[in-house]
C-alpha cells in the first residue's frame, strides 16, 4: 500500500522564557515577530488594508513572503492568532490557524519566568513534512523569542 503517510494535521510548541511574561508578551504583534524571529528578513503591516483588518507581510529570509492576517488578540488572556493568507510561492496546503499564547509560570523554580505555546492546525492536506517544518520552525523562533528578552 503506497501513498501519502496519515498524520495529525496540528502542532503544538512549548517553551519556558526566563523573563517576565511583559517582557515576552511585548514582543509578540505580527508587525514585530521580525525583531526576534531569524528566519524573518522583514514584517511589515500591509498597506491599504482597512483599520479593521490586520494584515501583515512576512518576508523571509530564504525569499518566502507570507500574508498573514490577525485573527484574534487579547491583551488579558495574552494570545494571538492568525492565518496565513497568500504565500510566494504557493504553500503546498490549503490553509493554517496558528496562536501563540504566553502565560505567566507563578510557582516553583520557573515563578517569574513565561510560558509559552505556538500551535498550528493545518487543513487536512498538509502532508507530514508541512508538519514537521512547521514544528522546527516553532521551535527555533521560541528559542529566537527567549535570545531575544535576554538580551534586554
Amino acid at each position: 500500500m503506497s501513498g501519502p503517510i496519515p498524520t495529525s494535521t496540528s502542532v503544538s510548541e512549548s517553551a519556558v522564557i526566563e523573563a517576565h511574561l511583559s517582557d515576552v508578551w511585548h514582543l509578540i504583534k505580527l508587525p514585530d515577530f521580525a525583531n526576534f524571529w531569524s528566519k524573518l528578513d522583514k514584517s511589515e503591516r500591509v498597506k491599504g488594508t482597512s483599520e479593521e483588518t490586520d494584515i501583515v507581510k512576512w518576508t523571509f529570509k530564504d525569499g518566502t513572503v507570507l500574508d498573514v492576517k490577525q485573527e484574534e488578540h487579547s491583551t488579558i488572556d495574552h494570545y494571538i492568532t492568525y492565518s496565513v493568507i497568500s504565500s510566494k510561492p504557493a504553500l503546498s496546503y490549503s490553509s493554517v490557524v496558528s496562536t501563540v499564547r504566553v502565560y505567566p509560570v507563578t510557582s516553583g523554580k520557573h515563578e517569574g519566568h513565561t510560558y509559552v505555546t505556538w500551535t498550528g492546525n493545518f487543513s487536512s492536506d498538509a502532508d507530514a513534512g508541512v508538519i514537521e517544518d512547521a514544528k522546527f520552525k516553532r521551535r527555533e523562533a521560541l528559542t529566537d523569542l527567549a535570545n531575544a528578552v535576554s538580551q534586554k
